[in-house]
């Protein structure tokens, strides 16, 4: 550990800590985010996985970038450091995902759907993370303190990750029916 002059730690040490808290932050989000899910998953219906999930789930895996951006904003060094924050909470978030896909809700699995999980669902999660931090800064705290119009700022990447998120829920819920249909 290095010193300053007074004998206490130094700034580089002091910011080594506080990038150790942005990445701490950011995943504990994505494990938030789970919640979020959860409680979406008791609204069962049709329509909650196609709007509802991406919405919830989007809005909450950078939960941990949101109190960065309240708290500490000065860790946020700028727009593409908060988007890469936001990506390890979907990160974080698909990886607990997967793990509850594969050993609460499917214990009999097949290999197969942990490599799906894994090559698909996780680079969704973190695409569309990265997407929605984009949108994530000093101007969407001030929407959300009034000072500004709420969603003036960000909406297009928040609503770009929200609808790729849809999309994929679509195209994965076509592919495990259509063999279905086809009976």
């Amino acid at each position: 550990m290095d010193t300053d002059v007074a004998g206490g730690p130094s700034e580089r040490d002091e910011r080594g800590r506080g990038y150790l808290l942005a990445i701490g932050l950011a995943l504990a989000g994505g494990a938030f985010g789970i919640f979020g899910a959860f409680v979406q998953e008791l609204q069962a219906g049709p329509l909650v996985a196609f709007i509802g999930a991406p919405i919830i789930e989007e809005s909450l895996k950078p939960a941990g970038v949101y109190l960065l951006l309240a708290r500490w904003p000065h860790l946020l060094r700028n727009q593409l450091h908060t988007a890469s924050l936001s990506a390890l909470g979907g990160v974080a978030f698909s990886l607990i995902e997967t793990i509850i896909y594969l050993y609460a809700y499917f214990p009999e699995h097949r290999g197969s759907l942990a490599i799906y999980r894994l090559s698909l669902a996780l680079p969704l999660h973190t695409i569309a993370s990265f997407i929605f931090g984009l949108g994530i800064n000093q101007r969407l705290l001030a929407s959300v303190k009034g000072e500004i119009p709420f969603l003036s700022v960000g909406k297009r990447f928040f609503f770009t990750a929200m609808a790729l998120h849809a999309a994929y829920n679509i195209a994965v819920t076509i592919a495990q029916i259509g063999p279905e249909l086809g009976r």
